[in-house]
């Protein structure tokens, strides 16, 4: 969309960032997420993106490491959350822009699967897809249609997968 930019975010953005969030979810618990979460070893700051509007971040999205157990066999994959634009700012196309670059950023970071745990209706959009399709069961204590899953590499997730998201997570559910 034009006018808008997305990129990593920087130590600058961290209160922006907050804010965003603050805005969107009416609250604080996301914020204590993203803090969790950056002091964690599931935190990668390269896979945390911000989108900018005429100088001013509107918008953050992150992606960080859960585990997804297939059988006695485990491996790293993403979580996409949380995810938020200013409400003043969400008619822009901002949220799809943050989603796009995050799915590119995964790609170019070698994983394979991203999980998210939202609205299926915009997220799958973009390529996602029921957890259920494949079976797929997560340690949070969501309604399954709403946990949806995007393989970026075709036939990375098998059947009968447990996400394991780490602690930080279940203060929101």
């Amino acid at each position: 969309m034009q006018g808008i930019t997305v990129r990593k975010e920087d130590l600058d953005d961290i209160k922006a960032i907050d804010v965003v969030h603050m805005s969107a979810f009416e609250g604080d618990e996301e914020v204590g997420l993203l803090d969790s979460l950056r002091k964690s070893s599931s935190f990668m700051s390269e896979l945390s993106l911000v989108a900018e509007f005429r100088s001013r971040v509107v918008g953050h999205i992150l992606l960080s490491k859960v585990r997804l157990q297939l059988g006695a066999k485990g491996k790293d994959i993403l979580a996409l959350a949380p995810m938020a634009v200013v409400p003043s700012q969400s008619h822009r196309g901002i949220g799809s822009e943050l989603v796009t670059s995050a799915v590119e950023m995964a790609k170019a970071h070698n994983f394979d699967v991203i999980v998210v745990v939202g609205h299926p209706e915009f997220y799958q959009k973009f390529g996602f897809k029921p957890a259920s399709s494949w079976n797929l069961q997560c340690n949070l204590p969501v309604p399954d249609e709403i946990v949806s899953v995007m393989e970026l590499v075709p036939g990375s997730l098998g059947k009968d997968g447990h996400v394991i998201f780490p602690s930080q997570f279940e203060k929101l559910y």
